[in-house]
């Protein structure tokens, strides 16, 4: 320690500290700016082969919605197979099934989805699942439930229990898209706390993806998690389901909870105005 402290009052120390600080400082500078302009150069890349696989994807899919053209046809085509064979040309054209699918209904949504089978790319979707990064978990998630893949089911229900706030969300949603009402006996089951914004989540899901089926929703105020309890109620209040009514009676009148209580009033209160 003498030495140390002899060494540094000395300041023998500076000069080279110094000259070794301004080094650093001008290889770090030197690698950030190569990784910024690698970057913006990956970045203007896929820019530009994204058009350029947009107007590909858009013939084969006019060819696949209005043609009545299987896949096992269009892949015939060597050029659109070598393009196929990349990843980012599948994500690309992933992208445009899926917007594609939104706007589509009945047989054309449905040819859509057998060439969402067919090309294997429900594959990747399944391959995405078991990815260790939650935002490409939520990726594949979002794929498998747009194009109603109900095998995907089990594995999704898994995500709905991560500790990622944003992957449990996306995942529930998924499952009430999937399998409307029969999701819920998995929510009733669910042991960690929903808080408000999961709640106005899955509300939306239920409100966008018009659950006709609302049998078993009560079944949410049977749950000993009490936000579950509280999401049962805030749904049955939201989509106006007076036949719930009974149930909710006997929920305000058993529960030693102050704030189920109220709430379950107050919905009474609302229902039967």
């Amino acid at each position: 320690m003498k030495e140390i402290w002899d060494l540094y009052k000395s300041g023998g120390w500076e000069v080279p500290f110094l000259t070794f600080s301004i080094y650093l400082f001008v290889t770090a500078s030197f690698i950030l700016y190569l990784i910024i302009v690698a970057s913006r150069n990956n970045k203007i890349k896929k820019e530009r082969l994204t058009k350029e696989y947009s107007t590909i994807i858009d013939k084969v899919m006019s060819d696949i919605i209005f043609g009545n053209i299987p896949f096992s046809k269009i892949k015939e085509d060597k050029n659109f197979q070598v393009l196929f064979d990349t990843s980012f040309f599948r994500e690309v054209l992933t992208e445009s099934l899926i917007n594609l699918h939104k706007n589509y209904e009945g047989i054309y949504a449905e040819k859509l989805e057998r060439f969402y089978e067919d090309s294997g790319l429900i594959k990747s979707s399944f391959k995405k699942l078991k990815s260790l990064r939650w935002e490409v978990k939520c990726k594949g998630i979002t794929e498998l439930a747009e194009f109603n893949i109900k095998g995907a089911f089990d594995q999704i229900i898994i995500c709905s229990k991560a500790r990622n706030k944003t992957l449990k969300i996306v995942a529930i949603n998924a499952c009430i898209k999937l399998e409307g009402t029969q999701s819920i006996q998995y929510l009733v089951q669910h042991s960690d706390p929903i808080d408000d914004w999961m709640q106005l989540n899955i509300i939306g899901a239920f409100k966008k993806h018009d659950i006709g089926d609302t049998e078993g929703i009560e079944h949410l105020l049977e749950s000993q998690n009490t936000t579950v309890i509280t999401l049962g109620l805030k749904l049955i209040k939201e989509l106006k389901l007076s036949q719930k009514v009974p149930q909710v009676a006997q929920l305000a009148a058993q529960t030693t909870n102050a704030i189920i209580k109220y709430e379950a009033q107050s919905i009474l209160q609302t229902l039967t105005a």
